[in-house]
C-alpha cells in the first residue's frame, strides 16, 4: 500500500451556498465533498438535511473543514443536524440584532444608502428655465431617467 495516494479535488465556490447542479460536484459512491464551514452548505437546517440525505443516498460524504465533522455514519449525521440547527438560530439572532441596530440608527437620523451626487436644486432650476431633460442630463453628466425621477419627486411633494 502506498504511503500516499493522489486525490482529485474540484473546487466550486458560490456566494451564499452550494448547489447540486454545478458539474464540478461529483456524486458517485465514495466521493467526499469538502465544505469550509457548516453554515455554508445550505440556507437553513431543512435545506442542509435534504442535501445531506441526497448525498448520502448516492454514497457521498460531506466533511466540514473548520468544524472537524463529517456525515460519515449515523452519529456524524446527527451531529451535523444539531449543529446546523444551532447555526440557523445564530444566523437569526444576528439578523435580529442587525435589524434592531438599523432601526435605532434610523431613529437617530442616520441615513442609509449611497449619497446623492446630483444637486436636486440645480436640476429644478434648469427645468424651470425651460431646459429639457436631455439637455439637463447632458450638462450635469447624469442619466435622463435621473432627471425625470427628480422632477417626478418634486411634483409628488
Amino acid at each position: 500500500m502506498p504511503a500516499f495516494e493522489w486525490v482529485h479535488v474540484q473546487l466550486h465556490q458560490q456566494k451564499g451556498m452550494i448547489s447540486l447542479s454545478p458539474p464540478t460536484i461529483c456524486n458517485s459512491a465514495g466521493d467526499v465533498i469538502l465544505v469550509k464551514k457548516l453554515d455554508r452548505l445550505g440556507r437553513d437546517t431543512a435545506d442542509m438535511i435534504q442535501l445531506i440525505k441526497e448525498f448520502d443516498a448516492q454514497g457521498v460524504a460531506v466533511r466540514f473543514i473548520d468544524d472537524g465533522i463529517s456525515t460519515d455514519g449515523d452519529m456524524g449525521q446527527m451531529v451535523v443536524t444539531i449543529l446546523s440547527a444551532v447555526a440557523q438560530a445564530e444566523r437569526r439572532r444576528i439578523l435580529e440584532r442587525t435589524n434592531e441596530g438599523r432601526q435605532e440608527a434610523k431613529l437617530k437620523g442616520i441615513k442609509f444608502g449611497r449619497r446623492r451626487t446630483v444637486d436636486r436644486n440645480v436640476v429644478l432650476t434648469l427645468h424651470q428655465k425651460g431646459t429639457g431633460a436631455t439637455e439637463i442630463a447632458h450638462q450635469l453628466s447624469i442619466a435622463r431617467s435621473t432627471v425625470y425621477k427628480i422632477l417626478e419627486d418634486e411634483r409628488a411633494s
